[in-house]
């Protein structure tokens, strides 16, 4: 019996729909198409190379909550050339299980006082990338923090509505695809939560910008990194950028800017 579509399976099925379209042809070592040359595979081509039936990938594509094997899934993954953070996605998708629910509204007071002594900018987040806590570097860094209304200190709200942070990352449409790369990749199963999908929905809503990325359906996990800001005193300033999970808070993020020599 097919079962009804779950918002986490119609993810799911969008996400593969989506790289499906964009896939080459030849790298498969399939004809170029009549009408759309070398872009894109049929929903058949997918079932035939991945040895299932064209019915079942259908079903998978419609957000349909059918038995998926990591076996097969993984036959899925590799006909559609995905890259290791994006197969990790399709895969928290796939699973069944109920979606964990968040409901962290403030930061622990052990954690606060972490960030408090550390002496570069440091902040922490939620699942949803709200931001609870932070220290005086960090509002040094970025001053309008501590004036924000709870509402809109969402980290990935702030990068795409605030004229003040977008002017502080010299290469804002790069790290602002990054980040939702990133926010997607780690939201995974949870996008079909109320907190993610209000972040989410809110800024499809109200920002253009937001809209388009987030059609392109990128998938990147974090990694450390090099991070350049431009600082209203200082001109440009460079950090590593890391983030490190609570033994105690798993459902925060400790966010470093770590200054480069």
């Amino acid at each position: 019996m097919i079962q009804p579509r779950t918002p986490r399976r119609q993810e799911l099925g969008d996400f593969l729909a989506a790289r499906r379209r964009s896939a080459s042809r030849a790298e498969l070592g399939l004809p170029r198409h009549a009408r759309r040359g070398d872009a894109g595979l049929s929903r058949e081509d997918v079932a035939t190379l991945a040895g299932v039936s064209a019915s079942w990938y259908t079903w998978l594509e419609q957000g349909r909550d059918i038995n998926v094997s990591r076996q097969v899934l993984n036959a899925v993954t590799r006909v559609l050339r995905l890259s290791d953070d994006e197969a990790a996605y399709v895969a928290g998708l796939a699973e069944r299980g109920a979606d964990p629910v968040e409901l962290r509204e403030s930061v622990p007071a052990h954690l606060q006082r972490l960030v408090d002594a550390l002496e570069f900018p440091s902040f922490v987040v939620t699942t949803e990338w709200a931001i609870v806590g932070w220290n005086a570097a960090y509002e040094w860094l970025y001053p309008r923090i501590s004036s924000l209304e709870p509402a809109d200190r969402n980290l990935l709200y702030l990068v795409y509505t605030d004229p003040q942070l977008r002017e502080m990352l010299p290469d804002w449409e790069q790290d602002s695809r990054r980040f939702l790369a990133e926010f997607r990749a780690e939201a995974g199963v949870r996008l079909a939560g109320p907190r993610h999908s209000a972040v989410v929905e809110r800024l499809r809503a109200s920002n253009p910008d937001f809209d388009s990325h987030w059609s392109e359906l990128g998938i990147s996990r974090f990694s450390s990194r090099r991070r350049v800001f431009r600082h209203r005193d200082e001109g440009l300033i460079e950090f590593e950028h890391h983030r490190l999970v609570p033994s105690d808070a798993t459902d925060l993020h400790v966010v470093m800017y770590v200054p480069m020599p």
